[in-house]
C-alpha cells in the first residue's frame, strides 16, 4: 500500500515514516509540507493513503481533505498532535470524506515511538477498503451516475430526525446499491459532527454534500448549509439561495422538487419527524412523478408535524413506522 504523507512537522515526519517503513508492504509516496501541497501532490500521484495533519500552514488538513475527497479521492487519516481545542476541524475533515483520527506517534525518552501501535491498527483498518477501491473510485470514471436504472432515496426530516435517520440508516446493508441525499434541518455548525455521529451507526460511508457533488450509490450525503441543497442540473448537487422567503434552510421541499425537475432514475423519497409542513408538498410531487413515496407514522415521531401534512396531502404512498422504513428501502432496491 502507497502511504503519503501531510505534516509540516520535521519530527512527526520523521514519526510517520518509521512507521511506515516497519511494516512490510507499506510504501512511502510522497511528503507535503502542507494542505495544498498535499491537494497539487495527490492530484499528480493518488496514493492509496494519505496521513493528514490537521494544523498545517496555507490549508488546513479539514480544507486539504475536502479539496482531495472532490477531485482525487483517496482514503485519508488524521493524524495529529493534539485533539484539544480541535474538534471542530476533526469533525469538518471526517465530515469531508475523511475516515478516521489518530494522535500522532511520539519519539519517548528512550527513542521508542509511543503511539505506533495505534497508528498501525487505524492503517490495518483501511486496508480492505483501499483494497476494494470502490468507495474512492473517481466519480468521473465511474461513467454516468444519473440515468433510468440509477437508484436515489431522498430523505427530509426535522425535530426528532437525527434519532430517525440513525435507525434508519443502521437497518441498510453496506452492499446498500442507492445512493441517499439527506436534508435535515440542523445549525451548519454541527453538521460535520453529525455526519460523523452517523457514520458510527451505518454500514454506509456518510459525508456532508459539497458544492457539485454527486448522489453516488452506496453513499450517504447531508445538506450543509443554510442555502437549499438541490440537483442543480441532471448529474449535481449545489447549494442555491432561493427561494429566499422559505421558513425552513435548507428546504425539504425545494430538495425533492429539484429531484422532480433532474432525476432520471428511480426514486424513494422519505418525509420524516419534524414541526411545520416542510416536504410535504414536495413528496406529493414526487408521488405524482411516479416515485415511491413514504412517511413516518404518528407513533414513531418525535413531532408528527411533517409528516402528517404529506399523508393529509395524500402525499405518502406508505405511512410506515420508522422501524419499518429500511426494510421498504431495502424492497424498493431489489
Amino acid at each position: 500500500m502507497r502511504i503519503a504523507i501531510a505534516n509540516d512537522a520535521v519530527m512527526a515526519v520523521e514519526a510517520l515514516r518509521r512507521v511506515i517503513a516497519s511494516v512490510p508492504g507499506y510504501k512511502l509516496a510522497w511528503v507535503a509540507v502542507d494542505g495544498a501541497d498535499a491537494v497539487e501532490r495527490c492530484r499528480l500521484d493518488t496514493p492509496d493513503l494519505i496521513l493528514m495533519d490537521l494544523i498545517m500552514p496555507v490549508m488546513d488538513g479539514a480544507q486539504a481533505t475536502r479539496r482531495i475527497m472532490m477531485d482525487t479521492p483517496c482514503a485519508i487519516l488524521i493524524v495529529t498532535a493534539t485533539l484539544e481545542g480541535h474538534s471542530g476541524k476533526v469533525f469538518e475533515a471526517l465530515g469531508a470524506g475523511a475516515l478516521d483520527v489518530v494522535q500522532t506517534p511520539i519519539f519517548g525518552g528512550s527513542g521508542q515511538l509511543e503511539g505506533a501501535a495505534t497508528l498501525k491498527v487505524k492503517i490495518a483498518s483501511i486496508c480492505p477498503l483501499v483494497s476494494a477501491g470502490s468507495r474512492f473510485d473517481r466519480v468521473a470514471e465511474a461513467g454516468p451516475i444519473n440515468t433510468p436504472d440509477a437508484q436515489l432515496v431522498a430523505i427530509g426530516a426535522s425535530a426528532g430526525g437525527p434519532g430517525a435517520l440513525a435507525t434508519i440508516l443502521s437497518g441498510l446493508p453496506g452492499d446498500f446499491p442507492a445512493a441517499i441525499v439527506i436534508v435535515q434541518h440542523l445549525d451548519q455548525e454541527f453538521v460535520p459532527s453529525f455526519a460523523s455521529w452517523l457514520n458510527e451507526r451505518s454500514a454506509l460511508p456518510v459525508g456532508v454534500a459539497q458544492h457539485g457533488d454527486r448522489p453516488r450509490g452506496g453513499a450517504v450525503l447531508l445538506a450543509r448549509t443554510t442555502d437549499h441543497l438541490a440537483m442543480v442540473n441532471a448529474q449535481s448537487l449545489g447549494y442555491i439561495s432561493d427561494p429566499r422567503d422559505c421558513v425552513y434552510r435548507p428546504s425539504v421541499d425545494v430538495f425533492f422538487q429539484s429531484i422532480v425537475r433532474h432525476w432520471k432514475g428511480k426514486v424513494a423519497a422519505v418525509l420524516l419527524t419534524g414541526m411545520g409542513k416542510d416536504g410535504s408538498r414536495g413528496l406529493k410531487a414526487l408521488r405524482e412523478a411516479g416515485s415511491l413515496t413514504i412517511a413516518q407514522d404518528s407513533a414513531s415521531s418525535v413531532v408528527y408535524g411533517m409528516p402528517k401534512a404529506a399523508a393529509d396531502l395524500d402525499a405518502a404512498v406508505e405511512i410506515l413506522p420508522v422501524e419499518m422504513i429500511a426494510g421498504g428501502l431495502i424492497d424498493f432496491t431489489s
